[in-house]
């Protein structure tokens, strides 16, 4: 079994009621993305978006070695440890971890350390998985 090509992650809470600027405060963090429901924010590639529901996103860069263990650590490093502010927010919001994976062959796989799972499962996040196949640009 290969690996994939590439991971992508972020950390978010999402909700109707979500004020971005809370979410920092509790964390200690400035989100990449914090927009509050009916809002507006931009992508990377410059399209405006409206928002259907207020989001805070914390989203690291792309790594091409496809290591979420890292990837989920450096998104963790920097925000604050404090689990009771992380499970209070996870249940009044919805909070994830979103791991984007692109495959480079039909059969690639990746683990996740027990460490990186016990961190996500303290703090009351979801691990959401999309997994994309290989394309061919022909």
């Amino acid at each position: 079994m290969g690996t994939p090509d590439s991971t992508v992650a972020s950390i978010g809470f999402y909700g109707d009621d979500l004020d971005p600027s809370e979410i920092s405060r509790a964390l200690g963090c400035e989100p990449t993305v914090g927009v509050a429901k009916g809002g507006t924010w931009t992508t990377e590639k410059g399209v405006e978006k409206f928002a259907r529901t207020g989001s805070w996103r914390l989203v690291a860069e792309r790594c091409p070695a496809a290591d979420l263990d890292a990837q989920i650590g450096i998104l963790l490093s920097k925000m604050n440890d404090d689990l009771e502010a992380w499970q209070t927010l996870a249940g009044r919001f919805r909070g994830r971890v979103f791991c984007g994976v692109f495959l480079a062959s039909g059969n690639d796989g990746l683990t996740l350390r027990p460490e990186t799972q016990l961190m996500i499962g303290q703090r009351g996040l979801m691990l959401d998985l999309d997994i994309y196949e290989q394309t061919d640009p022909d």
